[in-house]
C-alpha cells in the first residue's frame, strides 16, 4: 500500500481511540495515537490473520503487551471486520457488558490472543506463543504450523522484571519468530523517563542475543523494512525499537505525560483530529478507508483456506491428533493411563514426599499425553518435575518438551500462560511454594483468563525443615485459595496427588496449583475403585466407628497425621471421623447435602502446618485450628512439628477438649 493509504489505516485508529476515550471519559489515548503507525504497517503488510476466523490456529499471533493502550487494538479489529467488535462495541469503550473492556481479556473478545495490562506479562505470554509455535512445527510439520508473535510494548513492560526475565529467555532460546515493537515515547505516568530509567535498551537486547533496530516510528517505510528484516532472521528474537511521540499530533498534549491516562478533552480533540485532516464525525470512518481496511481483514482467507486443505489432506492420524490437540481434549488413551497408573499405586503402595508422587504421576501421564511440556525455574531436581518422557531439552537448537527456565518464576508463569492460550500444548512448571509470590500474577491472569497452566509448587510448608522461614511458605496456600478460579490441591499421599494431577489435566477452564511436600507421608488409600475422590474437594478419608463425637479436617502431610490421632483417639472411645481436603474450591462447588454429610454436626477440629488463616470456614473458631500462628524456623522437620506444636498429641488433647471429654 501507498504511504497515504497507510496514513489514512492510521489516522482511523487515531480517531476512533481518540473518540472512544472521550465518550467513556475514561481510557488511555496517548499509546494509540503513537503507535497507530507501527499497527498500520503491521496489519496491513505483514500480519497473517483472517477476521472472518479468529481462531484459525495457523495465524500469527499479535499481543498487546502495553494493554492499556487498548484502543488501538480495538479499533484495528473493528476496523479489519471482526465480528465481535462492531462500531457500537467502540462507543461502549470501558462499560459494563461490552467486548471493550479497559484492557484487553482473552476469552471475553474475539482477536485478543491473552489478557494483558499487568506491564511486562504481554511479552512474557509471547515467548510462551513462540515456544509454543516451535515446538508445535516440529511435531506437525511447516505446513500445518508456521506463523509469527508480534508484540506491541512500552517502556513500562521493559522496566518489569518480568519483561527483562521473558527477553533473557527468549534471547537464550533463539526464538527468531517472535518480534517486539517497541514504542520508545520517552514518557511515564511520572513525566520523562530520565526520571527513572535511562539505560540503553537496545544495548541490553543486544546483550541478550537479539537481533535489534532503531527506527522513526512514524515513518512507514522504516517500520516496514524492520519487520522484513526482523522476518528474515530466523535465529535471534527481534527489537524494533521505534522512536515515537506519545498522542501524536495533540497541538497541547503531544509528547507529555498528560496524555497518557485521561481524555484528551473535547478542545484538544477537536485540534487533534484537524492535525491528522480528519473531518468524519465521531466513531465514523471514512467509506474509502473502512473498505480498504477491510480488505485487509479479508486478505488472508486464501490463506487459511489454503491451510485448511493442507490439514485435511495430511495423513489420518496427523491430521487427527493436530486437530486434537488444537481443541485441547485429552486422547482416548487417556483415561486407561491414568486407570493403570492407580492400579500400580494400590498393586504397591509408596509411602513417598507428594513432591516424589507427583513424579510418579508425571511418568505415566507425560507418556499418554505428548502435548504436556514440563520445566522448572532451576529446581528441577527439587520439585521433581523432569521424566522419562519429557526428559528432552527446549532449547536454541531442538525443540524437546522440558525448558529450562532458569531462576526466572514469573517469566516461567507468563510463558506457560501463553503456551496455553496459543493452543496444541499444555504446560506445567514447577518451583519452591515460598515463590509461588514471584508468580502470583502471572497465576492470577491464568485464572482470569481461564486456560489450562498447572503450576507445582513444592516445599509446602514448615515440612521443608533446616532451611528455615525464608523458604517455608506459612500464608501463601490461604492466599492462593482467595484467587478466583484457581484450584489450589493440596494432596495427602500418592492417590491423591494423582487424582489432582487428573483434574488438572481434564480441567480446561481453571489453573491448576499443586502444593507439595518435601517429607515422606504413608498412603493411605486402598480402596479399588474408579471414583476420583480428590474431585470432590473434600471427603471422608477415615470412617468414625460410631456416631461421630469429632471430625478432624486436614490436608497434605496433616492428613496422616490426623489419622494416626484419630485411632489414639477411637483407642480412647472417641468416635472420630477424618476428614482429607486437597481443593477446597471443589468441595465449595458441591451440593450442600453432601458438603454437609461430609462436616458432620459433630465439634470439628482442623490440622495443617500453614497459616490458620480461611478455616474458620469449617471451624468455629482459630482455636479450632492447629497450625501456624506466625512464621517458621530452621530445624528439622519434626522437631518444627514439635515446638510448633502440630503434633498427635495436640490433636488429641483439643478433640478430647472439644468433644466434652475429661482428660
Amino acid at each position: 500500500m501507498t504511504k497515504p493509504d497507510l496514513q489514512e489505516l492510521a489516522n482511523a485508529i487515531r480517531a476512533l481511540s481518540i473518540d472512544a476515550v472521550e465518550t467513556a471519559n475514561s481510557g488511555h489515548p496517548g499509546m494509540p495515537m503513537g503507535m497507530a503507525d507501527a499497527a498500520a504497517v503491521l496489519f496491513a503488510n505483514h500480519l497473517k490473520f483472517d477476521a472472518s476466523k479468529p481462531d484459525w490456529a495457523d495465524r500469527d499471533r499479535f499481543v498487546l503487551s502495553n494493554g492499556h493502550g487498548s484502543m488501538l487494538l480495538y479499533s484495528a479489529l473493528y476496523l479489519a471486520g471482526y465480528d465481535d467488535v462492531s462500531i457500537e462495541e467502540i462507543k461502549q469503550f470501558r462499560q459494563w457488558g461490552s467486548k471493550t473492556p479497559g484492557h484487553p481479556e482473552y476469552g471475553h473478545t474475539a482477536g485478543v490472543e491473552i489478557t494483558t495490562g499487568p506491564l511486562g506479562q504481554g511479552i512474557g505470554g509471547a515467548v510462551g506463543m513462540a515456544i509454543a509455535e516451535r515446538r508445535l512445527q516440529d511435531e506437525f510439520g511447516a505446513e500445518l504450523v508456521d506463523h509469527n508473535t508480534y508484540v506491541f510494548c512500552g517502556d513500562g513492560c521493559l522496566m518489569e522484571g518480568v519483561g527483562q526475565e521473558a527477553a533473557s529467555l527468549a534471547g537464550h532460546l533463539g526464538l527468531g519468530k517472535l518480534i517486539v515493537l517497541y514504542d520508545d515515547n520517552s514518557i511515564t505516568i511520572d513525566g520523562a523517563t530520565s526520571v527513572s530509567f535511562t539505560e540503553d535498551v537496545a544495548a541490553r537486547f543486544v546483550a541478550y542475543g537479539w537481533h535489534v533496530t532503531r527506527i522513526d516510528g512514524h515513518n512507514h517505510e522504516q517500520i516496514d523494512a524492520a519487520i522484513r528484516e526482523a522476518r528474515l532472521e530466523t535465529s535471534k528474537p527481534s527489537l524494533i525499537a521505534m522512536k515515537t511521540i506519545i498522542g501524536y499530533g495533540s497541538p497541547t498534549k503531544a509528547g507529555k505525560n498528560s496524555a497518557h491516562g485521561a481524555p484528551l478533552g473535547a478542545t484538544d480533540a477537536a485540534a487533534t483530529k484537524s492535525v491528522y485532516g480528519w473531518t468524519s464525525k465521531p466513531f465514523e470512518v471514512p467509506e474509502t478507508t473502512l473498505s480498504a481496511w477491510r480488505a485487509i481483514g479479508s486478505r488472508g482467507e486464501n490463506d487459511r483456506l489454503a491451510w485448511e486443505k493442507r490439514v485435511e489432506a495430511s495423513k489420518g492420524d496427523v491430521r487427527d491428533e493436530f486437530k486434537r490437540r488444537m481443541e485441547g481434549s485429552l486422547p482416548s488413551g487417556y483415561d486407561e493411563a491414568f486407570e493403570r497408573a492407580k492400579t500400580s499405586l494400590f498393586d504397591a503402595p509408596q509411602n513417598v514426599a507428594t513432591r516424589k508422587a507427583s513424579q510418579i504421576a508425571l511418568d505415566a501421564l507425560t507418556a499418554a499425553l505428548p502435548e504436556m511440556v514440563g520445566g522448572s525455574a532451576d529446581l528441577t531436581h527439587s520439585n521433581l518435575t523432569r521424566v522419562p518422557a519429557v526428559d528432552s531439552d527446549f532449547t536454541a537448537s531442538t525443540t524437546g518438551r522440558y525448558i529450562s527456565y532458569g531462576v526466572r518464576e514469573f517469566a516461567m508463569a507468563a510463558a506457560m500462560n501463553g503456551i496455553a492460550v496459543h493452543g496444541g500444548l499444555i504446560p506445567y512448571g514447577g518451583t519452591f511454594l515460598v515463590f509461588s509470590d514471584y508468580c502470583r500474577n502471572a497465576i492470577r491472569v491464568s485464572a482470569l483468563m481461564g486456560v489450562r497452566s498447572i503450576y507445582v509448587l513444592t516445599h509446602d510448608s514448615i515440612g521443608l525443615g533446616e532451611d528455615g522461614p525464608t523458604h517455608q511458605p506459612v500464608e501463601h496456600v490461604a492466599s492462593l485459595r482467595a484467587m478466583p478460579n484457581l484450584h489450589v490441591f493440596r494432596p495427602a499421599d500418592t492417590i491423591e496427588t494423582l487424582e489432582c494431577w487428573d483434574i488438572a489435566l481434564r480441567d480446561q477452564a481453571t489453573p491448576s496449583v499443586l502444593a507439595l511436600s518435601r517429607q515422606n507421608v504413608p498412603q493411605l488409600r486402598s480402596e479399588r475403585d474408579k471414583i476420583n475422590r480428590s474431585a470432590l474437594g473434600a471427603y471422608v478419608i477415615r470412617q468414625a466407628s460410631g456416631e461421630r463425637a469429632v471430625t478432624l479436617l486436614a490436608t497434605g502431610t496433616e492428613v496422616a497425621l490426623a489419622v494416626k490421632a484419630a485411632e489414639e483417639l477411637e483407642a480412647a472411645g472417641l468416635s472420630t471421623a477424618v476428614v482429607s481436603m486437597p481443593c477446597w474450591d471443589l468441595f465449595e462447588a458441591q451440593p450442600r447435602h453432601y458438603r454437609k454429610s461430609v462436616l458432620g454436626n459433630a465439634p470439628r477440629i482442623a490440622i495443617e502446618a500453614l497459616s490458620k488463616f480461611g478455616w474458620t470456614r469449617y471451624v468455629d473458631s482459630e482455636e479450632d485450628v492447629i497450625g501456624m500462628t506466625g512464621f517458621g524456623a530452621s530445624a528439622p522437620a519434626e522437631t518444627l512439628y514439635e515446638k510448633f506444636g502440630i503434633t498427635q498429641e495436640a490433636i488429641v488433647s483439643l478433640a478430647k477438649e472439644r468433644a466434652g471429654v475429661a482428660r
